[in-house]
């Protein structure tokens, strides 16, 4: 009787671990969002330098049609003073998501009569959070993000899944880690 105690008392603990360890990670992504989106609100370079990584790039399409490249220290420096808020800007987050390093944010920065969308992608260092690309878009006020991961309702079709065929584990060596 003593004994189950004990377990079920550590299957509870264990599983309280989990759930902070879940919770604390969803803050971690939160807040590398929100040190970009206070930073480009505020116009605050120590913000924004916590948010990126140091070789971070931004991207976009130019008026040309080619992709037009900023580096992240070149963004920082040309932030105004004061931030977006001086000119009657505004931040706001989207939506996110993450899985095991990598995380992917969809933010907004409004302005008096346009806002640009950011999808910002995020890697993780260590215990932190940087963006490590800002691709971008300028919209009119009234456009809205498409998608899954947006305001609108879709559904994606998927082929059924095939029973993968019996393999034989007998002698089986690990495969070297390509990436994938």
């Amino acid at each position: 009787m003593k004994i189950s105690k004990i377990i079920l008392f550590l299957f509870f603990i264990s599983a309280n671990i989990v759930t902070v360890k879940a919770q604390s990670e969803d803050e971690a992504v939160k807040l590398c969002v929100n040190n970009y989106l206070n930073g480009v609100l505020k116009g605050d370079a120590s913000l924004l330098n916590q948010a990126f990584h140091p070789t971070a790039m931004l991207r976009t399409v130019s008026g040309s049609g080619s992709i037009q490249d900023i580096p992240v220290a070149k963004f920082v420096t040309s932030m105004p003073a004061g931030g977006i808020q001086t000119k009657g800007g505004s931040t706001k987050l989207v939506s996110y998501a993450y899985v095991g390093v990598s995380a992917l944010a969809t933010v907004e920065l409004q302005f008096g009569d346009f806002k640009y969308i950011d999808l910002l992608s995020m890697l993780k260092f260590g215990n932190e959070w940087k963006i490590v690309s800002r691709v971008f878009s300028r919209a009119d006020l009234d456009a809205q993000v498409k998608g899954m991961g947006g305001s609108s309702t879709a559904s994606v079709a998927t082929a059924p899944a095939k029973p993968a065929p019996k393999k034989s584990t007998a002698n089986v060596k690990p495969k070297a880690d390509d990436g994938w």
